[in-house]
């Protein structure tokens, strides 16, 4: 980015790709850099239909017509990622961001990052420390749990995926024990043939919706340990795939889930079991 962008005589004019980064400039204070996002960003932020910002679309299918349109001096985009779309914000001309995190520590490196390219970065160091020291409290409380039950992680359903690698470490925070392999696809076989303590799914873009009950039926998991002992849960989706400070509720969702006798239920935690009502 030219040293000269975002400085009081060219204003940062920011074209938000994901949620992630809109969520991130809220936290920083920086929000009026803002030109255009996307309608996912509305939904997670619905204070930004009153800012008369362009809708574009997300880093997965993005046109460079209509980046053109808004004349962005900085476009940022992050993971899901589609190559045409990469092509199409290159070919807009605009100086880009482009974030693709994987673990925990990539999500603070790229927070830290879009502080600095903000010229926020005192805030953007607070954030972090907010976000590892909520962390590391909940993982300080579990680690007085004697067991940690395995816990199957699901970001999509057709066909099942398991969550990405930085739920995985949530997950161990919370005390549990991930099972299979973080990002990649699985089948209702193979998750059967685990027996997981705990089913968890968070589906991308189906905040939370996921029908719990069919997807049991379907996948004839009504026998798995999970399901006899009532512990199916849907947890909203920008909780666990949105890699922001938002990971910091979904982390309390996964612990009232993994060790309900520790963790208080979390009020947005939705359970398949009748018994647990939310409070």
């Amino acid at each position: 980015m030219p040293k000269e962008i975002g400085s009081a005589a060219v204003p940062l004019r920011i074209a938000s790709l994901q949620p992630s980064i809109t969520l991130t400039l809220e936290r920083l204070g920086k929000l009026d850099t803002l030109v255009a996002c996307t309608r996912y960003c509305i939904e997670a932020l619905p204070e930004l239909a009153t800012r008369n910002l362009t809708i574009i679309a997300d880093s997965w299918s993005t046109k460079m017509e209509e980046l053109l349109a808004v004349q962005p001096n900085l476009v940022v985009a992050s993971v899901p990622y589609r190559m045409e779309s990469l092509a199409a914000i290159l070919r807009a001309g605009c100086p880009v961001l482009t974030l693709a995190p994987h673990t925990l520590a990539d999500i603070l490196a790229d927070i830290r990052l879009l502080a600095a390219v903000a010229h926020a970065s005192e805030r953007g160091e607070a954030l972090v420390a907010e976000i590892a020291s909520g962390i590391e409290a909940v993982r300080a409380q579990a680690a007085a749990c004697d067991s940690r039950p395995r816990v199957y992680c699901e970001e999509w359903g057709k066909p099942p995926i398991h969550s990405q690698p930085w739920v995985k470490e949530l997950v161990e925070a919370a005390g549990g024990e991930f099972v299979g392999n973080a990002g990649k696809t699985t089948t209702a076989e193979e998750v059967a043939s685990l027996d997981p303590d705990v089913l968890i799914f968070a589906w991308c873009g189906a905040g939370a919706r996921v029908p719990l009950t069919r997807v049991v039926e379907q996948r004839g998991w009504q026998g798995l340990r999970a399901v006899v002992e009532g512990r199916v849960y849907c947890v909203p989706d920008e909780f666990l795939n949105t890699p922001a400070h938002t990971l910091l509720a979904g982390l309390a969702c996964l612990a009232s889930a993994i060790h309900p006798k520790i963790f208080p239920l979390h009020r947005q935690l939705i359970s398949l079991s009748p018994s647990r009502k939310q409070t």
